[in-house]
């Protein structure tokens, strides 16, 4: 018979120890430096976008040789879009 002053151990603190990273429960911290973009990489990103808005608004001023083109247009999206692209990449 169990003496009744005594409490039955669960389960979960029974057996081995296993450490939080045995078990998958912990992450590791990173370093704080070790992810961050390059310094140029922000002003890559500026430059891409300005040039598309840029190339675009000469476009419509017909300011750039060769009167207004759809190239054009096309190369300033293109800029720009790239630009967007890089902004989901900075860190």
């Amino acid at each position: 018979m169990a003496k009744t002053g005594q409490k039955r151990r669960k389960s979960k603190e029974m057996g081995r120890y296993v450490s939080a990273e045995g078990r998958g429960s912990y992450t590791a911290r990173k370093p704080v430096n070790s992810d961050h973009s390059p310094r140029w990489f922000g002003w890559l990103l500026l430059t891409l976008l300005v040039l598309g808005v840029l190339i675009i608004v000469l476009n419509y001023l017909s300011v750039l040789p060769g009167s207004v083109s759809g190239w054009y247009l096309v190369a300033g999206l293109v800029s720009m879009f790239s630009a967007f692209y890089l902004a989901t990449r900075y860190r």
